[in-house]
């Protein structure tokens, strides 16, 4: 049985090239903005291109936010992509004006610091130790990215010895920001698998493996 997995159509994000790229990895996809069917699924996709706050509009008339954490709260397999991957921080910040985001990781989205804006290209990672999220890619490979805003901090430490800590995988432009995170049924990438060729489809492939 192929895992069953819901892509939020919440008037945001590639919709129909990461249906087809999470089919291509080995999924039954629907892409719906049903809270029932978001929940019911095996994994939850959350796209998101644009704006921080236009992309919390969406979520929220959706209900999507609630989704979310009540998945989470159940240890429910999820995964963001992109402003999709953004908007599970705490607050986004754009042309001065601060949006509140999903809570689910403290920090937040901040415009990029580097000489040009926007991060538009292919660019390689700094991927911890026991990554699920990227077995069996090699450090030489590169992912697409397009962006002007990132977490440039990572704030959320291990509460626990007995809980691991969330594993952060860096990129730069400028400077350091955050490029993907694997914390428990939370999964997210800063760049777009979907867009990412062989080495994004892998990515794909490994989450879907873990539903």
């Amino acid at each position: 049985m192929q895992p069953r997995v819901v892509i939020l159509d919440y008037g945001s994000g590639n919709l129909r090239s990461a249906q087809r790229a999470v089919e291509r990895a080995g999924a039954d996809v629907e892409v719906t903005a049903d809270p029932h069917a978001a929940m019911e699924a095996d994994g939850l996709l959350v796209p998101g291109v644009g704006a921080f706050a236009a992309c919390m509009a969406g979520l929220r008339s959706v209900h999507g936010h609630q989704v979310i954490g009540k998945r989470l709260a159940g240890a429910r397999p999820v995964l963001g992509i992109c402003v999709g991957m953004q908007v599970l921080f705490d607050r986004g910040v754009e042309h001065g004006v601060e949006t509140e985001g999903c809570g689910e990781w403290p920090g937040t989205v901040e415009r990029l610091q580097a000489p040009v804006i926007p991060h538009m290209g292919w660019n390689t990672l700094d991927v911890p130790e026991g990554s699920r999220l990227f077995a069996g890619i090699g450090p030489e490979e590169r992912f697409y990215f397009v962006h002007s805003y990132g977490v440039l901090d990572w704030e959320l430490e291990a509460t626990s010895a007995h809980i691991a800590a969330p594993l952060v995988t860096w990129s730069t432009h400028g400077r350091p920001f955050v490029a993907a995170v694997e914390n428990g049924p939370l999964w997210a990438t800063q760049f777009h698998p979907e867009k990412s060729g062989d080495a994004g489809a892998k990515v794909l492939a490994n989450w879907v493996a873990s539903l």
